[in-house]
């Protein structure tokens, strides 16, 4: 919600702070709280979110040939509670936790990509990383994470394109049937997150999706744009 730099921003074996805010494991929980500011009027957000993973991973893969960006679900299935006291709100469903790290800022080895998640009827997580460059053959991870903690490359599906965002971003997903829009999560000029439903091993199912243009990312007006969105703190 606020870039902070490295001033802000601390970690030890159990703890890892951003400005007031923290996380910290207890038990078999991650427990987040919050204390932030919202973009652009500053209204408080502040409260607590416990999560608690399916099955803890410990996989990583690159995403780049130079194998200068890696990532890796942590928990790719989990149970989340959130508690806010500002604004006041309250629920609990299913999440997903991962980790991305690089060596290089993004634009050096990406262009754009679609990524989804979704639970399969067995429990497991069905996960496609669908990363594309003009000119070049797409790269993609089609992987399904089990309960048991293991992680096995499955058949792609073919490539469905999607409707253009508001913003006239261009999205597509695996899928073998049609795609379907079931809600429009966060549209920007460069990103957007949706649940689409789709079909994949004969199963209907509904995915947690995203799409980063980052030519889109890297322009001019969308940079001046983002400290209005997101606030930065040295």
């Amino acid at each position: 919600m606020t870039e902070r730099g490295r001033a802000h921003c601390h970690r030890d074996a159990h703890h890892f702070c951003v400005g007031p805010s923290e996380l910290a494991w207890e038990g078999d929980s991650l427990r987040i709280r919050i204390r932030e500011r919202s973009a652009p009027w500053g209204q408080a957000i502040a409260g607590e979110i416990r999560v608690w993973p399916q099955q803890l991973f410990g996989f990583s893969t690159p995403l780049d040939g130079a194998a200068r960006h890696r990532w890796g679900p942590l928990a790719p299935s989990a149970r989340i509670e959130v508690s806010l006291s500002a604004p006041q709100l309250r629920w609990q469903g299913q999440a997903y936790l991962d980790s991305n790290e690089g060596d290089e800022p993004i634009h050096r080895a990406f262009h754009t990509w679609d990524w989804s998640r979704a639970p399969l009827n067995d429990g497991s997580t069905l996960v496609f990383y669908d990363m594309q460059w003009p000119q070049q053959p797409d790269r993609l991870l089609a992987l399904r994470f089990t309960p048991q903690g293991e992680v096995e490359p499955v058949e792609p599906a073919p490539v469905q394109v999607l409707p253009r965002t508001a913003w006239r971003l261009a999205r597509r997903m695996r899928s073998e049937q049609a795609v379907s829009v079931a809600e429009q999560l966060e549209d920007t000029p460069f990103y957007q997150r949706a649940l689409l439903r789709f079909a994949y091993a004969g199963q209907s199912l509904t995915a947690f999706h995203e799409t980063l243009s980052v030519p889109r990312l890297v322009s001019p007006v969308v940079q001046a744009m983002l400290p209005f969105r997101m606030p930065r703190r040295g």
